[in-house]
């Protein structure tokens, strides 16, 4: 198993997404994809401001570890700001039509170039919530 793990910002999101989930040649490498917007880290910590992404983020990559095996799988980490930036209702992950988001964490499964599964902050530290959306699909 080979999970590629990918971390974005704001300003560098667009030329990793493009890259990974985009372009022809990742249409056709035949991994799983997956994104996975978290809150930013807390200066000096591995901590985030948000307590729900600190929560769900273990839970997520113990899964992701098992559901994977013999699998090759990419993970873009998002990170959506600071707190008054994610706040912002006019956030750019918030309002693009492909990810609509509503809360950190979110974790996507990306399909056939969009959206094939999710779970939002109330479900994204849910073991057997998490195992289904990593094993979903015909991957």
């Amino acid at each position: 198993m080979t999970v590629e793990k990918v971390d974005a910002t704001l300003a560098d999101f667009g030329a990793h997404f493009d890259r990974l989930f985009a372009s022809p040649a990742a249409a056709a490498d035949g991994k799983v994809k997956l994104l996975l917007f978290l809150a930013d880290r807390e200066p000096g910590s591995s901590l985030t401001w948000c307590p729900d992404c600190n929560v769900a983020e273990p839970v997520i990559y113990e899964r992701l570890e098992e559901a994977m095996r013999g699998k090759d799988a990419v993970l873009l980490r998002a990170y959506v700001g600071d707190k008054p930036t994610w706040r912002d209702p006019a956030h750019p992950w918030r309002v693009d039509l492909r990810f609509e988001l509503k809360g950190v964490p979110t974790l996507i499964r990306w399909e056939g170039g969009a959206a094939a599964a999710r779970l939002g902050d109330e479900e994204a530290q849910l073991k057997d919530k998490v195992d289904a959306l990593l094993v979903a699909g015909g991957n």
